[in-house]
């Protein structure tokens, strides 16, 4: 397994998430969206996993202030959300081509 954990250390799912992986002692690779955002690739596969809207936080404090309910464009919304990581739904677990939005360890579970 190469497990990437993307979130921001004040959520609470992100902290729940590494510690589910720090207790199973699989190791996992952790960035913060405050520091790095998803690359283009990274958030490729990702929206290939679960879908571009899934990504996004409709709570976000800029969610409205970008205007994301009201563009429809697929590439546009991309384009935001690599300018923008703190819309991203937090924690975003990755294993190689799937991924997670938010605390799953049902799915996590079915990745050994």
């Amino acid at each position: 397994m190469n497990i990437q954990i993307f979130g921001v250390k004040k959520c609470f799912n992100t902290q729940k998430a590494e510690r589910y992986f720090s207790e199973r002692n699989i190791k996992y690779q952790y960035i913060d969206l405050n520091q790095k955002g998803l690359s283009k690739g990274e958030l490729a596969s990702v929206k290939a996993a679960v879908g571009i809207n899934t990504l996004i936080d409709q709570n976000a404090k800029d969610y409205n202030k970008l205007n994301l309910n009201r563009i429809g464009s697929t590439s546009m919304r991309e384009e935001i959300l690599l300018n923008h990581p703190h819309l991203y739904k937090t924690p975003i677990v990755r294993n190689g081509r799937l991924a997670t939005i938010g605390y799953q360890p049902e799915v996590w579970k079915e990745w050994n």
